[in-house]
């Protein structure tokens, strides 16, 4: 009777013995899931802290400024993007200065013209295009339009000559 309790004792320590390996291994694996989940996302968030360029092919947009669907307005033709993209965000306006006169510039943009106040104009311009970055400082919030059209031949009749 002695050795069939050891035995009945035994099945017990070796079901508990694989009961305990399972949950350890298991909780192992959950825990390289959560690693490998934690590394996925954290690629996806510093991705989503990129600047972006939006509808404007070489208009680099900081990544604090929300795109204000509302007021913004582009039209694509001929492969060249023309119109007002508005934003807003909480941004100092002389990072935001620097930020654009960077950036443009290795976008191959000219700073033509610069008016600085707590409400800034920038004025670029490429070969075939302009483009005027307007710039509000609120309390709260910088609002931004980025204005972009295509240069007008100069040999075209105009009502200014």
């Amino acid at each position: 009777m002695f050795q069939i309790r050891w035995f009945s004792n035994l099945k017990t320590f070796a079901l508990l013995s694989v009961v305990f390996m399972l949950v350890f291994s298991g909780c192992a694996a959950l825990s390289q899931n959560e690693n490998s989940a934690t590394a996925s996302a954290s690629v996806q968030k510093d991705i989503g802290d990129m600047p972006s360029y939006y509808d404007f092919g070489d208009v680099l947009v900081p990544k604090e400024l929300k795109v204000k669907i509302e007021k913004s307005f582009i039209y694509k033709t001929s492969g060249l993007p023309a119109g007002v993209l508005a934003l807003s965000g909480r941004v100092e306006l002389s990072s935001l200065c620097t930020f654009f006169d960077n950036n443009m510039a290795k976008d191959n943009w000219k700073l033509v013209s610069l008016f600085k106040s707590p409400h800034t104009l920038m004025l670029f311009q490429k070969q075939n295009r302009w483009c005027v970055i307007n710039i509000v400082d609120g309390m709260i919030f910088t609002d931004v339009e980025i204005w972009v059209a295509p240069s007008i031949a100069e040999n075209s009749s105009g009502l200014i000559k």
